[in-house]
């Protein structure tokens, strides 16, 4: 099996990489970042995909996305050709080949007003951009590859820059004095965060098993951003630190951030594939050797 990976310089990309070159032998995993595929260049992606010479046991994972929730309201044109016309490019070439497609889609294809954790067979009415550009990207590949496995996912944090290291940035400016005053999260928005690495095997794990078709896999549990960044400091040793309930209305973003955004991950659950919970999986992260406690990982 040769696995190739677009995007492996994000979150997930990395990880998924570390995780097959544990078990593959290079020639058997393939890490493309941006600048080596570039989704939005659809000229040059298709010239790219033909060089792999596709065929059956391969496996093309797309872990790239436009995932600015803002600045897709923006550069609507860069979102949909990253989010949507290069994942049908990769999904129709796998198709035509004989190889598996795995996508990574989003939580933000719901409206965000449920009051239950969302199924695959929710109705989809995204309200942003971003929302928009991946799900016409989930219907394109789809539409070309019924074989192709999507996984819509949530909150991710991993190697990199991300919610978790944004926090302990602001934590660290509050301790040597940078930065005065207390921090200030939202606290209505409703979500499960989900680590990279457990995002990473579970996409392992389906495509073992020949899944096909959407599944919803996040870590298991529900929190606020605020709750999330309370328990971010209190296991760095910043219990101490004060956080400020924020409303998301008063920040005045671009795009609108769904109030309610948990998946029902039940699906993947009935093939074995299960996620631990988002508290474990923070511990574990916080102890990694990607951790922002440990590495100084920063984000304004």
């Amino acid at each position: 099996m040769r696995w190739i990976v677009t995007g492996s310089g994000g979150q997930l990309g990395q990880s998924l990489v570390r995780q097959l070159r544990e078990v593959l032998s290079p020639a058997e995993v393939l890490a493309c970042t941006r600048s080596e595929v570039d989704l939005s260049d659809l000229a040059g992606l298709g010239e790219r995909v033909k060089a792999w010479e596709l065929g059956p046991g391969d496996v093309v994972a797309n872990a790239a996305a436009h995932t600015g929730v803002d600045a897709c309201e923006s550069e609507l044109d860069a979102a949909m050709a990253i989010n949507a016309h290069g994942p049908e490019v990769l999904a129709a070439a796998c198709a035509g080949a004989g190889a598996r497609f795995v996508h990574v889609s989003t939580d933000y294809v719901f409206d965000g007003r449920g009051e239950a954790p969302y199924a695959e067979d929710y109705p989809t009415e995204p309200n942003t951009a971003y929302g928009r550009t991946k799900l016409v990207g989930e219907q394109r590949v789809m539409a070309v590859d019924p074989e192709a496995l999507i996984a819509r996912t949530s909150w991710v944090f991993g190697p990199g820059k991300n919610f978790v290291a944004a926090i302990l940035r602001q934590a660290r400016l509050r301790r040597t004095g940078e930065v005065e005053g207390p921090l200030s999260v939202v606290d209505d928005q409703q979500g499960c965060p989900t680590y990279a690495a457990d995002l990473a095997a579970a996409l392992r794990a389906l495509v073992a098993k020949e899944a096909h078709g959407i599944f919803h896999v996040s870590n298991r549990g529900a929190t606020t951003w605020w709750d999330f960044a309370r328990a971010i400091l209190d296991e760095t040793g910043y219990s101490d630190l004060v956080i400020e309930r924020g409303r998301t209305a008063i920040l005045n973003l671009p795009a609108e951030r769904p109030a309610y955004s948990v998946l029902d991950c039940s699906r993947a659950a009935s093939l074995g594939v299960t996620l631990r919970s988002w508290e474990e999986a923070l511990r574990e992260y916080l102890e990694s050797e990607d951790s922002p406690a440990l590495v100084g990982v920063s984000e304004s």
